[in-house]
């Protein structure tokens, strides 16, 4: 759709001559604490599956809930608007979570310690570039292509708060209404559906993840003709309520490509490879004696990788007309005075001269912060990457979702061009793995946080938000999220750390103890047992020993290997003790990609493969971005998403055949099914799973000693969780919510 400068009006539903109390402190410290608490959440997820969901919609929901219990309790009635800050605001901790958790443990992998000062500095730095860089463009994203980019996430959650809209707000809107009226009682059963979907989505999440009442993933790996296929999905109401909101169109397309790894290429893999008697590079392992998640692992992955950066880059060059127009028009604004600003309150933007200051004092502070090894060409490429991946996230949160917007595959595309970069200069080898790495966070973290921005300046306009208050929100957001977030990471780490005696893996080693410098102490449960200090060895080679960090005794002798609890291979402490570790997909494959361009080791083949899947779709007339984006993820990711696309079809398809929707467009049924009850029960369960999360974490990452006996006793006596037939029992509740969902979404004639 070609850029429109003068779109029709869309009428927020807080007119913009309505004064209502927004940006108020308890709106803003309640949106900054649920950040913090749905970053934590966030971050652990991403650290064991490499996936987050929006927190924008279960932020709203539980501001509604609280701010209401204030009023029973004798405080003010709270604002739409008010809600809408308090969400913004706790928006960016998810999307701070997702770039931290991608990027930053790669540092481990790579070999080199995870410093709380790095760590922060990325997330601060990266999370409000994002958000600056996003501001110039909140114009041509979300209102001159309004009807273009649906930001079907911050679409449901404006949803969520007219809903629940108070008095005062409804009063504004014009809404005024008897409690008896058809408009209240339809209210209240919105209102009542949301909150219901909210209440199941969270029961179902904790039954199934903490109490281990059925299995959370169902798989079904295939024999012959399609050897190594397989077909499962995660059964998880929250990727059920986005697939149903984001419709059906790109819910298939994405499954479509988890379709072509798993039961195309993985097939295809073992097929061809089963007869081979030596490993193929990049892979370690015989063929015929890797799993489909070795081969995935080994093979598709790059794949993957290539496919999604190609897609991301036809997109930008397709998207480069909408970026001219919409930075022509921001930068317009230099150079206006500021104290004369004739707009309408729901036109207000932060000013932009201090967008440009802010963003040059970042580059600035990102050239010269010693932590991130930082040059002025890294910060140059941070500028150009950030702009560009900002823009793009924007653009495809508006198409996909944030939930489903691959900010992964960018910081992919920005690694593989920042290496390549490197490599035409000469900087190989490990000193400039932090730094590429460091390009690489800052780009993923600003263009995560640039489509959250966009999805809740999204909601804002549909309710009638101040934009600049909301700016001012999720920047206070995102800085309050972005200093605990990195604290949190390391302890994550440290709980999963396992000291492994040094005799026990590499026996004959020593080393000269007076040339290392950096010295440290055991952390976790095991500094208990010994409160020794060590000199600290970073092994590079495998010789008589793995590669890693030891730490070394006064003499030269190796007491201990450090097996961090991200990404290690060590599950049993000395005492017995099981570990849980953190797998990190998404930094391991970002520290596959600097070390294998930097020390020329990348399947350049396997990448380009990836690429040329992108090409044959564009030549096809297909938008290749959101089907490369499945053939990335797993297929367990998507498909749940395709179920959801597909119930939503079925819903819409049935109401379009009502006398209400009789005579409606394309355009209208679409927004029609947008406002539908099934969109409201599809939002409820996405807060629902998502902040079960929190509670997640909590049984799985502390309570350990309580998750574990679940999981004995699942195994057990818990036919749903364990034995021949667990995977086709699990799929019974989870079928239950989705019968659910198709009838709440049937209407009734009118």
């Amino acid at each position: 759709m070609p850029y429109d400068p003068h779109p029709p009006a869309v009428k927020p539903y807080i007119p913009a001559s309505a004064h209502l109390p927004e940006l108020t402190w308890r709106a803003l410290i309640m949106g900054t604490v649920l950040g913090m608490v749905f970053g934590a959440s966030s971050l652990y997820l991403v650290l064991k599956v490499g996936l987050t969901v929006s927190a924008s919609i279960p932020v709203a929901v539980i501001a509604i809930t609280l701010f209401g219990l204030a009023k029973k309790m004798g405080g003010r009635e709270s604002t739409i608007l008010e809600n809408s800050i308090t969400q913004t605001a706790g928006s960016a901790g998810e999307s701070l979570a997702f770039g931290l958790g991608c990027t930053m443990p790669a540092i481990m992998i790579l070999g080199f310690d995870l410093e709380i000062s790095r760590v922060m500095l990325v997330g601060v730095l990266g999370g409000l570039l994002g958000i600056l860089m996003m501001i110039p463009m909140r114009r041509t994203m979300i209102v001159d292509q309004h009807r273009e980019l649906k930001y079907p996430e911050g679409t449901a959650c404006a949803e969520v708060l007219k809903a629940a809209a108070t008095e005062t707000s409804r009063e504004a809107a014009g809404e005024v209404r008897d409690a008896d009226s058809d408009e209240a009682r339809d209210a209240r059963r919105r209102a009542f559906i949301i909150f219901g979907g909210f209440g199941l989505g969270l029961l179902y999440k904790v039954m199934n993840i903490s109490l281990k009442l059925w299995k959370d993933t169902v798989n079904f790996i295939f024999d012959a003709p399609l050897k190594s296929g397989s077909a499962g999905a995660e059964i998880s109401p929250e990727l059920l309520g986005v697939g149903y909101i984001i419709g059906p169109r790109i819910a298939m397309i994405m499954a479509g490509g988890g379709v072509l790894s798993y039961l195309l290429l993985i097939p295809m893999i073992k097929f061809f490879g089963d007869a081979l008697t030596v490993p193929v590079a990049p892979g370690t392992m015989l063929i015929r004696d890797m799993s489909p998640d070795d081969v995935r692992s080994a093979y598709v992955l790059y794949i993957g990788a290539g496919a999604v950066a190609a897609g991301g880059l036809i997109s930008l060059v397709r998207s480069l007309p909408t970026i001219w127009h919409g930075l022509k028009g921001g930068l317009a604004g230099i150079g206006k005075s500021s104290n004369v600003d004739t707009s309408l309150r729901t036109e207000q933007d932060m000013p932009l001269k201090w967008v440009v200051i802010g963003c040059l004092a970042i580059i600035a502070v990102i050239t010269f912060a010693t932590p991130l090894h930082m040059n002025v060409l890294g910060a140059l490429l941070i500028l150009v990457f950030g702009f560009l991946f900002s823009t793009v996230s924007s653009r495809l949160t508006g198409e996909v979702g944030s939930s489903s917007n691959p900010i992964s595959g960018m910081a992919v595309a920005t690694l593989l061009f920042t290496c390549l970069i490197f490599l035409v200069m000469g900087w190989t080898g490990g000193r400039y793995y932090v730094t590429a790495l460091s390009v690489g966070a800052i780009v993923c973290i600003a263009a995560s946080n640039a489509g959250t921005t966009s999805q809740d300046l999204k909601t804002g306009f549909l309710v009638g938000s101040t934009p600049k208050l909301q700016q001012y929100a999720i920047l206070a957001g995102a800085l309050a999220s972005a200093l605990i977030l990195g604290p949190i990471l390391l302890k994550l780490n440290d709980a999963g750390t396992v000291y492994v005696p040094a005799a026990q893996v590499a026996p004959h080693i020593r080393t000269d103890a007076s040339k290392l410098t950096e010295s440290a102490q055991l952390q976790g449960p095991q500094a208990a047992s010994d409160h020794a200090t060590y000199k600290v060895w970073q092994k590079t080679d495998t010789v008589g020993g793995p590669a890693g960090k030891y730490l070394v005794r006064a003499d030269g002798s190796l007491a201990w290997l450090v097996d961090p609890g991200i990404n290690g291979q060590y599950h049993t402490r000395p005492d017995g003790t099981e570990v849980k570790k953190f797998d990190a997909p998404k930094a391991v494959l970002m520290s596959y990609i600097i070390k294998g361009i930097l020390d020329h080791q990348l399947p350049w083949t396997l990448v380009l493969f990836g690429v040329m899947v992108a090409v044959v779709l564009e030549m096809s007339g297909v938008a290749s971005l959101a089907f490369t984006v499945g053939v990335y993820l797993p297929l367990v990711s998507t498909l749940p998403i395709a179920i959801g696309g597909i119930i939503r079809w079925m819903v819409d398809r049935r109401n379009s055949g009502l006398p209400q929707y009789q005579g409606l467009n394309e355009d209208e049924l679409q927004a029609a099914g947008d406002r539908s009850s099934g969109t409201l029960l599809a939002s409820g369960y996405i807060a629902g799973g998502a902040l079960a999360g929190i509670i997640i974490a909590i049984t799985a990452g502390v309570m350990t000693g309580f998750d574990d006996a679940m999981n004995r006793w699942a195994e057990a006596a818990n036919p749903f969780f364990a034995g021949a037939s667990a995977d086709l029992l699990s799929i019974l509740p989870y079928a239950a919510i989705c019968v659910l969902l198709y009838v709440v979404g049937r209407e009734k004639a009118r």
